[in-house]
């Protein structure tokens, strides 16, 4: 596999091969070698120049923003944390660390929002929120 196609033709060559392959001037195993597409997509791209050769393009588009989580969960998230350093904070609970697997069942029963531990975790350290200071106390060495 080489580079990808949108990288490597512009629009205008993608569409002057699919023009040349639907007036026969090119045989479909042509076109499909010059275009280095199998012959399952190169047929759907032939589909949709047929159906608007105007506004037929090669170029990629994302559909969606990956795997980027929203603001708002990144919000409840530190909600959620914040409420879980509370309980560590207080002398009198004997809770000594956090808990992510529960705030990970709190974000589903709450909010309806499903996020996974690293997740969680990632956004624990780097917010700062988790106190390392507490758990170098509460081990002992030799």
């Amino acid at each position: 596999m080489g580079e990808q196609i949108h990288k490597r033709l512009s629009d205008e060559q993608a569409k002057m091969i699919m023009e040349k392959y639907l007036a026969r001037e090119l045989s479909a195993a042509d076109a499909m070698e010059l275009l280095s597409l199998k012959r399952r997509q190169f047929f759907e791209w032939a589909q949709k120049y047929r159906n608007d050769p105007d506004g037929f393009t090669i170029a990629y588009e994302r559909k969606g923003t990956g795997r980027k989580l929203g603001d708002v969960v990144h919000a409840h998230i530190l909600q959620e944390l914040a409420r879980e350093k509370a309980l560590i904070d207080d002398p009198s609970m004997p809770i000594r660390f956090y808990n992510y697997s529960y705030i990970q069942d709190q974000l589903r029963e709450r909010y309806l929002e499903k996020v996974s531990l690293p997740a969680i975790i990632d956004r624990a350290k780097k917010t700062a929120i988790t106190s390392r200071d507490r758990i170098k106390l509460s081990t002992t060495g030799r």
